[in-house]
Order: structure tokens, then sequence, then C-alpha cells
């Protein structure tokens, strides 16, 4: 632990620092893309007894479901086509999104087809979750998926406040999300 530097007594009091002069109960990652439905962020707490950085990652849990339905998706389209390679989407000289080749196209379609499918079947559950991981190079991290809307400041606060106070309650029950709902 003496490597990582997110334990570190000068560290921690520089993020306090930062903290108190947010106004807030954390700092945002800055550098990170955060979004309504993602957000990294830093809070102090304690680990094992000893105070620390907590390197946090939030998110929804539709944009989990949706992520982990891409993700299978991707997989059965790389085992479908042989020469299967990462769509990737480039701008032609005016910005707009350069047409796709056929294949490209043909595994585009085959990948919505089969997350259409995943939905239908709701074979794809998510639940509330926070995974730890201390084996990081900077403090704790924290893999946090809640069922909320959106990532809003006031969730990020309570879930600290629960977090470091031991009162976290995750709610256990398994969801599935239809692409449809996001039209609202």
């Amino acid at each position: 632990m003496n490597e990582n530097k997110g334990f570190d007594p000068q560290v921690i009091h520089d993020f306090k620092a930062r903290i108190q002069a947010s106004g807030r109960g954390y700092v945002m990652d800055e550098e990170d893309e955060n979004t309504d439905e993602y957000v990294h962020f830093y809070f102090v707490g304690v680990y094992e007894g000893k105070d620390v950085v907590y390197d946090a990652v939030m998110y929804t849990l539709r944009l989990q479901h949706e992520s982990e339905l891409f993700e299978i998706a991707e997989h059965r389209a790389a085992k479908h086509f042989p020469e299967y390679k990462k769509i990737t989407y480039e701008e032609d000289e005016n910005g707009n999104l350069a047409a796709l080749d056929p294949l490209q196209e043909e595994i585009g379609l085959y990948i919505a087809e089969v997350i259409m499918e995943l939905e239908e079947d709701e074979a794809v559950k998510v639940k509330e979750h926070v995974d730890m991981d201390a084996n990081t190079d900077f403090g704790v991290a924290l893999d946090i998926g809640l069922h909320v809307e959106k990532i809003t400041s006031h969730e990020i606060e309570r879930f600290i406040r629960d977090f470091n106070e031991d009162t976290l309650d995750l709610d256990e029950t398994l969801y599935s999300f239809q692409t449809q709902d996001v039209a609202q």
C-alpha cells in the first residue's frame, strides 16, 4: 500500500481541500467524459481503518444493461463473421459520418438484431452493486451501478454519505430494460 498515493496523507489532505472548495462531498474527474448516466469522481473515506481517496465511477443500470447487451452482440458478431472488425465510424471532410462499407453495414444490422432479440427475451438482467478494488494504482476503486434515471449530485452525495456511514442499502432486484423505454 506504500506505493499507492491514494493512501498518502498529503494527497488525502489535498483532496479534502479540493472537496471542501467544491462545496460538495466529492470532486469530479474532469478528464473523463461524464454524462447524465455516467460520472467519474473522487471522495475521501476509510478503508481497513485508514483514510483513503476513493476513485469512483457511478452509472445507471440502464447504461450497464445497454453496455452488456452490446458486448454480447459484438461477441456473437465476431463468431458469426470470420472477418469481423469492430466498426469504426469515420467522418468525411464536412464532418459527416462516412458511409459504412457493405460488410460493416451487415455487421451493424446483425448486432442490432441480436440486441433486439436479447432485449425481447430479457436475457440480460442487472442489479445495483458496488464493486471495490484495492489493487489499483491510486486509492481504492469503486464501480457503482444504481437504479436511477440520472446520476445527479444528490445521488452522488447520498451514496458517499451512506457508503462512509456503512448504511448503504442496495436494491437486489434484477432489472432488464427495453430500448424503446428511452423515448420519453
